[in-house]
């Protein structure tokens, strides 16, 4: 499979080492300064661009035949132009706030403590998300997944950065270290807890998942997500 990477941090250099492990190529490599694109060069995109870039990227990519896998957060008001768009050219797109197989499984098992605590008011719920002090966005994508799947499946409404209000969910955001990501559900009553958690030891889980995705939508067309890769629905 000829990969090309749409942005050549971190996260794309983890990815490139990955891919070439699993007996892929990388064909293109393309930052902010690249001028030309060839499409026919590859056969899959991997975005973790910028918010400024991402749209164009991914939606270039389709108007090509690309199928995209998208990690780029923070350019989301325009998700559904973006469907729109792989529709109308029958490419395939897959977005996730993050890519790891644990987190995957992490927003089912929140999901499904949401449902059963539902109805049992006495427990309050709160969120904790720790990351190293170069990640700027707060709360991260991860953690607004996570809230996201709370207000699914229970009466809470919204959630709130650092701070409480009527059916919102508090989520608490620390910088420290070179932490590279632990996130926290509880549901807290005067009796006792309840809480979930996932901790990253290492960025390699969200850059395999990616290449795991990459791998799944060859050949795919239209919108899906990591529950469709993992099998989840």
């Amino acid at each position: 499979m000829r990969i090309a990477l749409f942005g050549y941090g971190k996260m794309g250099k983890m990815i490139e080492q990955l891919a070439l492990q699993r007996g892929h190529s990388i064909s293109a490599k393309i930052e902010i300064d690249t001028k030309e694109i060839n499409y026919t060069d590859f056969d899959v995109a991997i975005d973790f661009s910028t918010p400024e870039a991402a749209f164009q990227n991914i939606t270039e990519c389709f108007k090509h035949g690309i199928p995209v896998i998208a990690g780029t957060t923070g350019w989301l008001d325009k998700f559904d132009e973006a469907v729109r768009i792989c529709n109308e050219h029958k490419s395939g797109f897959i977005y996730a706030s993050n890519f790891s197989l644990g987190v995957n499984i992490f927003f089912e098992l929140n999901e499904t403590l949401a449902k059963m605590m539902t109805n049992l008011e006495q427990y309050n719920v709160t969120m904790e998300e720790i990351h190293h002090t170069q990640k700027i966005d707060a709360p991260s994508g991860t953690a607004i997944t996570l809230a996201e799947g709370i207000i699914k499946n229970s009466n809470y409404e919204a959630w709130a950065l650092d701070g409480q209000g009527t059916n919102k969910i508090p989520i608490k955001s620390i910088r420290e270290g070179s932490i590279p990501g632990t996130h926290s559900v509880s549901y807290n009553s005067d009796i006792d807890a309840i809480s979930i958690q996932h901790k990253a030891h290492n960025r390699e889980g969200f850059a395999l998942g990616a290449v795991i995705a990459a791998e799944w939508i060859l050949g795919k067309t239209g919108i899906f997500s990591m529950k469709d890769v993992l099998n989840l629905g």
